[in-house]
């Protein structure tokens, strides 16, 4: 990790034409090989304070109590899928998923949007972040964000890996970021969907992001890359939390935005290997990140203490946080602004957290679900085929205002591998990975519903974190490995019969519904939505994954 040492500023020509180079360190690789020749003051490779300072001075944000940097992201206050694309080329183009997820753009419109890019940046300030993503080195990507705000080149800090300043003189990126925010595209000529754009060229080794201010698309930019490179050299790229047990258990937690892996993999007992994205090798799990993007709407001390303390924290990015006006106070419970508030801080922000972002082969998989309608279990154990079922399945409900557009109520939906709109290949890629190294490990996994019970959303309540914790504390340490295991008649789920620390009624989804009748019913239409969907992945599978799929009784 890089000290915040800023006392050496290092000018070099071949970085700027006529422009002003600022910083501890600056690499001898240019801008120029991006195209790039910058006009204006470069800030290269900022510590945390420098950032905050040039935020601040520039009107970029606010500081809260305690010393976070509170931000406010306009229009987008989650992400835009129907903004983002993969440029269309030969070496690329068998490979990627093409479709509502993975739209094409064309050579021709990406050397436009790209020349418009250079255009609006080379006149304007720079902050400019070396960094890294992958925690093994093996298989770490360099990285470079050039941005027009202090506060995002803070965000992409916190979120990266931090090469030494050694390393930072010849610091060459195999993929840069341009990253434009306040620059709108034009659909008519740009080839875009909207004014905003985030934009993957695999050949050129860039991504152009614009129109939108909100920092998770640098994030996201980033996990798709690996998504797309990785799997060529056996790692399996994951959208999952990561922890460590006592003994040196590896677990693993898929889900998506809103699901809970970010909090449950804060656990204290257990070492945070990382909140997010994850690469399982043959040698075990390793953070692609350095930092976390936890969602903070009514986030409690009492129940997650350790994210709580990194709201009030220098250092920490607040998106979309009120504040009180008098006190400077973050309110986490006020919505007004989204229900997708976010913090963004380092990984060592966390007091447990693994100082190498490495662990071992997982001995657990958990499959976190949201489930809105209230039927599933709270816990259920998977064989290695329902694994892969549900894997392709992705069932969770998306969480408002985690995406631009989404209504106020969650929505019920299928996102594969638990992360689709960053997955640049087949799901069925993925899938088969999964297989291969379950089966290799020798993992558990299990199904986790950190949704409904009682009845669905607007009826039922949300499932006690308390409970979830217990339910996780027990599969985790084998407390469970000895439990009677009752099968769902309809989900074909192994659920366990009891729990520590958690009553049995609500191990039992139906028992916990006043009206057996409506669970029934709801029951059925959602068996309806998993077959609907499984049809499109049912010629990739074999079998026996076909045999696991979830079906009305014939």
């Amino acid at each position: 990790m890089q000290k915040e040492d800023e006392r050496e500023a290092r000018v070099d020509v071949s970085n700027s034409a006529g422009a002003t180079v600022e910083g501890p360190v600056a690499s001898r690789h240019g801008l120029s090989q991006q195209g790039l020749k910058p006009r204006g003051r470069m800030f290269w490779n900022l510590g945390v304070a420098a950032l905050v300072e040039q935020s601040l001075a520039r009107g970029e944000g606010q500081l809260a109590e305690g010393g976070a940097l509170c931000v406010l992201t306009g229009q987008h206050t989650g992400r835009s899928p129907n903004d983002k694309f993969i440029v269309e080329e030969p070496a690329s183009r068998e490979n990627i998923w093409w479709g509502n997820v993975n739209r094409p753009m064309s050579q021709a419109h990406f050397e436009r949007l790209h020349a418009k890019v250079i255009a609006y940046l080379q006149g304007r300030d720079l902050f400019v972040q070396d960094l890294a993503a992958g925690a093994d080195a093996d298989y770490r990507l360099p990285i470079r964000v050039v941005s027009e705000s202090a506060w995002h080149a803070l965000f992409a800090r916190n979120m990266f890996l931090r090469p030494d300043r050694e390393a930072l003189r010849d610091h060459q990126p195999e993929f840069t970021i341009l990253h434009a925010p306040f620059l709108e595209a034009d659909p008519r000529t740009d080839g875009t969907s909207s004014g905003s754009f985030i934009v993957l060229s695999f050949a050129r080794r860039l991504v152009l992001i614009g129109g939108t201010v909100y920092a998770g698309e640098i994030k996201k930019s980033v996990f798709s890359l690996l998504n797309y490179l990785l799997p060529a050299r056996d790692v399996l790229p994951m959208h999952c939390s990561a922890n460590i047990g006592a003994k040196g258990d590896t677990a693993i937690f898929f889900g998506l935005s809103g699901t809970g892996k970010t909090t449950l993999s804060a656990d204290a007992s257990r070492t945070l290997i990382g909140d997010d994205e994850h690469g399982w090798s043959d040698k075990g799990v390793f953070n692609f990140e350095g930092g976390c993007y936890a969602k903070v709407i009514r986030l409690s001390a009492e129940a997650e203490p350790e994210i709580f303390a990194t709201t009030r924290r220098f250092g920490t990015v607040l998106e979309n946080v009120v504040l009180d006006p008098d006190t400077r106070t973050a309110d986490l419970d006020d919505a007004r602004l989204t229900e997708n508030t976010r913090a963004s801080y380092p990984l060592d922000f966390i007091p447990n957290a693994s100082p190498t972002g490495l662990g071992g082969l997982p001995r657990n998989i958990v499959m976190l679900t949201a489930d809105a309608f209230g039927v599933l279990p709270p816990i259920s154990q998977l064989s290695a085929d329902q694994a892969m079922y549900h894997f392709l399945s992705g069932y969770t409900a998306r969480v408002a205002g985690t995406e631009k557009g989404m209504g106020a109520e969650p929505t019920a939906t299928f996102s594969t591998c638990f992360g689709a709109p960053f997955m640049p290949r087949h799901p069925a890629v993925y899938a088969k990975m999964l297989g291969e190294k379950m089966a290799r490990s020798g993992a558990r996994c299990w199904l986790v519903n950190t949704g409904w019970s009682g009845g669905s959303y607007g009826v039922g309540s949300r499932m006690r974190i308390a409970y979830t914790r217990a339910m996780l504390r027990a599969a985790l340490d084998g407390s469970l490995a000895g439990v009677e295991l009752r099968e769902h008649p309809q989900f074909k789920l192994l659920i366990p019969a009891a729990c520590p620390e958690v009553p049995s009624d609500v191990l039992d989804p139906r028992a916990t519904w006043q009206d057996k009748q409506a669970y029934d019913r709801t029951v059925s239409e959602l068996i309806e939505r998993f077959e609907t969907n499984f049809k499109q992945f049912e010629p990739y599978v074999g079998p026996e994954v076909k045999a696991a799929a979830i079906r009305a009784a014939a």
